[in-house]
C-alpha cells in the first residue's frame, strides 16, 4: 500500500465488462488511481470458471486481470438491481461494456439513454468486429486472429497457421480502450461533455499488424507465414549456437558491423552481398550459415554475454519463468503481491513507471459480489432506490 496520489484518483468507472479486454483496461485505470466497481452476473465472470491453473481454487486467469477494483452482483433482469445498475451509471465518470452492440438498450443501460442523465459519462464499448456489418458476430481472440491474419503469419513457413501464445488481441483493444477513455476524459476536463468511445478487436488488429498490413495497404503485399524470421531484417531470428538457439539481430549496419568484429567476421560488411540491410535481408540464405558457422563454435549464454557487452541486441530463448526470473535480475521488480491474509495474491506489477503519481496495488481480485452489500448501501443513499 502507497500514500502516493494516483494520476486518477477521484474517478468512478462503472465496469460493466467480462472476460479480458474490458477487465484489463479497468484494472490499469484502477492501478492508475480510479475507483473501479466491477458489476457482475450473479454467475460472475466467465473467466472465474476458466481453469486450470488456478490459486487456492480461485482461476489465475481472472486474478491476473482483476485487482484494485470492488465486486458487485447484480442481475440486470431484476427491476431492483437494474435500478441500482442505473444509479451507478448516473454517479460514474466513465461506464466500460463489452456486451454484443445493442445488448444494453433494453435496460437503459445504453449510451444515449445514460448520456442524457449523465452528460459528463464517458462510455466505452468493446466489441469483437465493431457495430455495423459485425455486431452479431462474438468477440472472441481466437476469430479475430484468425479473421485478421495473424494466424497466416504464425508458424513455419511450410506448416500449418497457429494462433500467437496469448489473446493478443484482446490485451491490445483494452489497451486501446484506456486510451480512448483517458483521451475523452482530456477533452471532458476542458469542455464538460462526455463521449462514446468505441474500440473492437479486428480493428485493434489490424492496426497492431503494424508493417504487414501497412505491407498490403501501401505496398499491394500480401505479408506470409516466415517462422521466426522478419521479412525486412535480417539478422532477426534464432540462430543455433553449441548449445542452443540464441536471438541476434542486427537492426542497422552498425549493428552489423559490430556483429561481424564479435564473430570474427570483419570481411563480411565490405561484401557487396551483405552492404546494407536490404542486401542482407535479400541474401539471408547465403549470410545465415556463414554467422552459424562462428556462433555454434561457443554455448549461448557465452554469446549472450560477449554480444550484449558490444551493445549486439541478443537474448535468451526462455520459458515464462525464465522471464520474470529475468526481470527480477534486472532490477524490474516484475511481482508484487496484492492484499494481506487469505486474499493476498502475487501478480504482476504495473508496466508503467511515474515520477510523482506512482501505480497501486492495493486491492486483491474480489470474490463474487464481495463488496455488494457497501456498494448496495451506497447507492441507495439519499435515493429513492429501491433493493
Amino acid at each position: 500500500m502507497t500514500d502516493t496520489v494516483g494520476a486518477l484518483d477521484g474517478l468512478l468507472i462503472a465496469d460493466f465488462s467480462r472476460i479480458l479486454a474490458g477487465p484489463y483496461a479497468t484494472m490499469l485505470l484502477g492501478d492508475m488511481g480510479a475507483e473501479v466497481i466491477k458489476v457482475e452476473s450473479p454467475a460472475g465472470d466467465d473467466t472465474r470458471t476458466w481453469v486450470p491453473p488456478v490459486r487456492d481454487e480461485v482461476s489465475t486467469y481472472y486474478l491476473g486481470i482483476n485487482r484494485n477494483k470492488r465486486s458487485i452482483a447484480l442481475d440486470l433482469k431484476n427491476p431492483g438491481d437494474l435500478r441500482l445498475a442505473r444509479e451507478l451509471v448516473s454517479r460514474a465518470d466513465v461506464m466500460i461494456e463489452n456486451f454484443k452492440p445493442g445488448g444494453l438498450t433494453r435496460f437503459g443501460l445504453d449510451y444515449d439513454t445514460v448520456s442524457a442523465d449523465n452528460p459528463g459519462l464517458v462510455y466505452a464499448s468493446i466489441s469483437g468486429f465493431g457495430t455495423t456489418g459485425g455486431a452479431s458476430l462474438p468477440g472472441y481472440d481466437l476469430l479475430v486472429q484468425a479473421a485478421s491474419g495473424l494466424m497466416s503469419l504464425t508458424g513455419d513457413a511450410d506448416g500449418p497457421p497457429y494462433r500467437a501464445g496469448i489473446s493478443v488481441f484482446d490485451v491490445m483493444t483494452g489497451m486501446h480502450a484506456a486510451i480512448g477513455i483517458l483521451a475523452a476524459l482530456n477533452h471532458r476536463n476542458a469542455t464538460g461533455a462526455g463521449q462514446h468511445v468505441e474500440v473492437n478487436l479486428l480493428s485493434s488488429a489490424l492496426s497492431g499488424l503494424v508493417n504487414h498490413t501497412s505491407a498490403y495497404v501501401a505496398g499491394d503485399v500480401v505479408p506470409h507465414r516466415m517462422g521466426n524470421a522478419h521479412p525486412s531484417l535480417f539478422p532477426y531470428e534464432p540462430l543455433p549456437t553449441a548449445d542452443k538457439d540464441l536471438i541476434v539481430i542486427a537492426g542497422n549496419d552498425g549493428q552489423f558491423r559490430r556483429l561481424c568484429a564479435e564473430l570474427g567476421l570483419d570481411e563480411l560488411p565490405e561484401d557487396p552481398r551483405f552492404a546494407g540491410n536490404e542486401a542482407r535481408t535479400r541474401n539471408r540464405e547465403q549470410l545465415g550459415p556463414l554467422l552459424v558457422a562462428k556462433l555454434k563454435e561457443r554455448p549461448a549464454d557465452e554469446w549472450f554475454k560477449k554480444l550484449s557487452a558490444a551493445g549486439i541486441p541478443c537474448g535468451p530463448i526462455n520459458h515464462v519463468d525464465g522471464g520474470v526470473a529475468l526481470a527480477k535480475e534486472l532490477g524490474l521488480d516484475p511481482v508484487v503481491t496484492v492484499g494481506s491474509g487469505p486474499q493476498a495474491t502475487p501478480m504482476i506489477r504495473n508496466p508503467i513507471t511515474f515520477s510523482a503519481t506512482a501505480p497501486r496495488h492495493i486491492l486483491p481480485p474480489p470474490d463474487l459480489d464481495q463488496h455488494g452489500d457497501e456498494l448496495r448501501a451506497w447507492l441507495a443513499a439519499d435515493k429513492d432506490v429501491d433493493q
